[in-house]
């Protein structure tokens, strides 16, 4: 549950700042009558990403034993590259998000009025094809109703922030939240990351190299209500091989680096000659 939540709250945040800003821009030009053009490509684009959310839930279903491996695997690595882009995507726009979204809704209202529609829909749609892609990979382990309860929280709570940011006086840290989910996505892309690996050595893709490193399902398993849990948010696995292990390692390292230690060494001075 706590997986989707944090997901659907990430992605509908996302949402609701493009929408909102988009209102907001046709508020300050007094077009406030091309409103229903941004709401309708909003609702048309959740519906067609709910239809894409049931899709890839009924083809999960029709696949069994190996075939079904296989496509966990690939869902599992597609999921943690889409949110690996999608973290560093938000890592070089949060800081002018706003102007971003305000430049492409007043081109939009140079050309046609479906222009808004278009960019809502754009905007909502591609928000909704990632989260139904993360929810496919969580309910796995976290179950269908847990998961489906997560959602519907983490998306009513993204509209609520959205509504408090665009019509009340209050502010809040947008850089600082986002900074904070990166680093928990980070770590649930990881986790991602090992359990796609662990579905492709399943299938027979992947050598384990020493499986298991280790085993602690005596201490904690994974089968347990807590390591269900860790499991759904971080990739849990009481008795990994090595090359899960490996894979989950490797991942957190470069996105570590990318994220704390190169932007250290980008923003710390550089010494002049003379020092």
């Amino acid at each position: 549950m706590l997986a989707g939540l944090l997901l659907s709250l990430r992605e509908g945040l996302e949402a609701a700042l493009i929408i909102g800003i988009v209102l907001g821009v046709l508020s300050k030009l007094k077009r406030t009558d091309l409103n229903r053009m941004v709401w309708s490509g909003m609702v048309l684009a959740v519906l067609f990403s709910t239809l894409i959310a049931v899709g890839l839930m009924i083809l999960g279903m029709e696949f069994e034993g190996r075939g079904e491996q296989i496509f966990e695997g690939v869902a599992m690595l597609l999921a943690a590259g889409v949110l690996t882009w999608m973290i560093i995507w938000m890592r070089h726009s949060a800081g002018n998000l706003k102007e971003e979204i305000e430049g492409k809704t007043r081109n939009a209202l140079l050309g046609q009025n479906n222009g808004l529609f278009v960019l809502a829909f754009l905007a909502v749609f591609r928000e909704g094809v990632e989260l139904a892609l993360f929810l496919l990979t969580v309910q796995k382990n976290a179950g269908a109703v847990q998961t489906l309860v997560g959602a519907f929280c983490g998306l009513a709570g993204a509209g609520v922030i959205g509504w408090m940011l665009f019509s009340s006086t209050r502010k809040l840290s947008l850089r600082g939240f986002f900074q904070v989910t990166n680093v928990l996505l980070v770590i649930f892309a990881a986790g991602l990351v090992s359990v796609g690996v662990h579905e492709f050595i399943e299938a027979g893709f992947i050598p384990a190299l020493i499986d298991p490193v280790w085993n602690i399902n005596g201490l904690l398993s994974d089968q347990s209500e807590v390591g269900l849990m860790l499991k759904a948010l971080f990739g849990y696995n009481g008795d990994p091989s090595l090359a899960e292990v490996l894979a989950y390692l490797a991942y957190l390292a470069g996105a570590v680096y990318y994220l704390f230690a190169k932007k250290a060494r980008i923003s710390s001075p550089v010494p002049s000659p003379a020092d």
